[in-house]
């Protein structure tokens, strides 16, 4: 842990200093002195967050935790990291009572830039579920952004080091309705409030920041804007406008999505042609087996509905036709023996389980159809709008039929729970929670007509997980948004274009790209 060095009057001196006056005469500083104005503000607040540290806290329970524990830099190739972790209430809204997690974030920026007076960004993942990104080196969108900015990666609650729920931690709480009511503390509601806990801790005078939410980052970010706007510089959102329909809207998003899926699996065998015999062969082999499917290496079991789930990957992001058409190659075991029995080969059965990735983050299928959900239950929508297409998403009659089989998409389907073994344990809270009527709301319409935050979006006309048609439904309600539709990239856009694409969104707002 940082330790404080200098005389207690100092200290003291620098927390009561009036940073209202030093805002004021910012603007009539030189760049030398500005420059030097900034690194006294940061460690100014280096030293509030130690003395904070240094004061000890105690939990419901009485147990002893800090608010803001920050460590000490460190470097990967062209960055500067830092890790903050912070204890946040489980429960916003019943502060004193609630139990503590953690939050884990990462302050990034630009090696050379260390003492530079830049503005604040928070990067929001995708999801729901999966943690930021790990920095390896400066690419990609990271080093486009740092150019500019300080970057946060925040880790979501309940993922990444952000307290998370894996399918071991999860089963500390033995009860199914305990675990899901626990579990409805873990939206875009409860991230936000997370988000603006930290904004005022580590931004110098607690100043707005801009936001970069991709996919399901980017429902977040509409949640911060309906709620929280105050802490918004600016937003960028890629590939992420959710529906804000009062009730459920996860019916409306399946039935929408539904004929993109078809359109992509089309897409898909007319590339690879030869691939439509050989998933056919795979869907047969399954059906006929015993108990319907094979086991897999983790203990569940691949079944024809399972196999249609890899589509969640390969059909909507960038190489995703070539990552499945070359999974499917090596779909079979060689005959070594003559009369050896046919076999699914064990590189694939692996392969198909790194896909799905439950095992890591389980929180993706637990809690998907609840992002869509305000006052109304989700009632398994996925499940339901796929039975009004079960004649062209049958696989087994399908391949009986002579007929392509059509993968799936971004859907969560109840008998998952019996089928990944990851999941098993939580199919009781999974239910619990698509029977929850009861969920507070996720957006404020009023909020979003009335909209002062600028905002630019990145909207992929063929994205099969976020609907074209239902995104510029949304945008329309959102005052002041600026959209950028294009087809050149897919919804993994801000991964596959490096800079690109968050420097076309910044230029919309910084007055680079024209209104028309």
């Amino acid at each position: 842990m940082l330790k404080i060095h200098a005389p207690p009057i100092l200290i003291k001196a620098l927390l009561s200093f009036d940073l209202s006056f030093s805002s004021s005469i910012s603007a009539t500083l030189s760049p030398l002195q500005s420059a030097r104005l900034h690194r006294f503000r940061l460690r100014r607040t280096s030293i509030r967050a130690l003395v904070t540290m240094s004061v000890p806290k105690s939990d419901s329970t009485g147990q002893s935790m800090t608010e803001h524990v920050a460590g000490n830099w460190y470097s990967v190739p062209g960055l500067r990291l830092r890790d903050h972790r912070f204890m946040v209430p489980l429960d916003y809204k019943n502060r004193e009572a609630s139990s503590k997690i953690s939050i884990f974030a990462r302050e990034i920026v630009a090696v050379g830039r260390e003492e530079q007076p830049m503005p604040y960004l928070l990067y929001l993942q995708g999801g729901p579920g999966f943690e930021c990104p790990r920095p390896t080196e400066a690419s990609g969108w990271i080093l486009k952004a740092c150019e500019e900015f300080w970057v946060v990666l925040m880790d979501q609650r309940g993922t990444g080091l952000s307290t998370p729920l894996t399918p071991s931690s999860m089963q500390q709480i033995k009860s199914a309705p305990k675990l899901a009511d626990y579990l409805t503390h873990f939206r875009a509601d409860s991230i936000v409030n997370d988000a603006e806990f930290i904004r005022v801790r580590l931004v110098p005078e607690a100043r707005p920041w801009s936001v970069l939410g991709q996919s399901y980052g980017g429902f977040c970010g509409v949640t911060y804007l309906s709620f929280a706007p105050q802490g918004l510089k600016q937003v960028l959102l890629t590939g992420g406008i959710p529906p804000i329909g009062d009730g459920c809207t996860a019916d409306s998003v399946y039935r929408a999505c539904f004929e993109q899926i078809i359109h992509q699996n089309e897409k898909y065998y007319k590339r690879f042609p030869q691939d439509i015999e050989i998933v056919r062969d795979v869907v047969t082999f399954l059906a006929e087996s015993e108990a319907g499917g094979v086991p897999l290496p983790s203990g569940g079991i691949l079944t024809p509905r399972g196999l249609q789930f890899l589509g969640l990957s390969g059909l909507g992001s960038s190489a995703g036709f070539e990552r499945l058409h070359y999974m499917f190659e090596r779909a079979w075991d060689p005959i070594l023996v003559p009369g050896a029995p046919k076999q699914i080969s064990s590189y694939f059965l692996n392969t198909y389980e790194n896909w799905v990735s439950f095992d890591t983050n389980p929180l993706y299928a637990i809690l998907h159809e609840s992002i869509y959900c305000q006052g109304a239950s989700s009632r398994w929508s996925a499940h339901r709008v796929r039975a009004d297409h079960e004649s062209k998403f049958n696989a087994i009659k399908a391949a009986k039929e002579g007929r392509p089989v059509l993968f799936t998409g971004e859907m969560i389907f109840p008998w998952m729970f019996d089928e990944v073994k990851a999941l098993r344990p939580f199919k009781e809270a999974t239910q619990l929670l698509a029977e929850k009527e009861d969920w507070p709301p996720l957006y404020d319409v009023t909020a979003l007509n009335n909209n002062k935050v600028p905002v630019a979006a990145a909207v992929y006309y063929e994205d099969m997980y976020v609907n074209f048609k239902l995104v510029k439904e949304t945008a329309s309600q959102i005052a002041g948004i600026r959209l950028w539709i294009t087809n050149e990239y897919m919804h993994s856009g801000l991964r596959d274009g490096g800079g690109q694409v968050f420097d076309h969104l910044m230029g919309m707002l910084n007055g680079k790209k024209p209104l028309f």
